[in-house]
């Protein structure tokens, strides 16, 4: 199951050559991510207000292979890999019309408030298997 995410390039998110900053495709895929989750139901604030749990980003291994501009309409696809107790593995694409210009492994765990590592959510866990 693919995840798409729209986004839109913006005058902020360029540099003084008018492309997208590097720094930018980060936040591209995080808000991604957090649009992924929410489309699973998961209340990211309630699992930390209830549970006391949060997503804290493991790893990220980046490759940049094209150039995004001002005015771009791109999507963020986001697939997962690998579901573990603790881990979760994505693979995230942002394209434009069907070009990929970024693509990322990320790695993410569970955490408890009091920063120890926890079990992934079983709703997070059941829905995505």
């Amino acid at each position: 199951m693919v995840h798409e995410f729209p986004v839109q390039v913006y005058y902020e998110d360029t540099d003084m050559a008018g492309i997208v900053y590097h720094a930018n495709y980060l936040k591209f895929i995080e808000r991604a991510r957090s649009d992924w989750v929410r489309s699973l139901g998961i209340d990211q604030n309630a699992m930390r207000e209830h549970e006391g749990v949060v997503f804290v980003l493991r790893r990220i291994e980046a490759d940049f292979r094209a150039p995004a501009q001002f005015e771009d309409a791109l999507s963020v696809q986001t697939e997962v890999r690998s579901v573990g107790g603790v881990r979760l593995v994505l693979s995230q694409t942002v394209l434009r019309d069907g070009e990929v210009l970024f693509s990322a492994e990320v790695t993410l765990v569970a955490m408890h408030l009091d920063g120890q590592p926890t079990r992934l959510p079983e709703q997070l866990r059941r829905r995505v298997h």
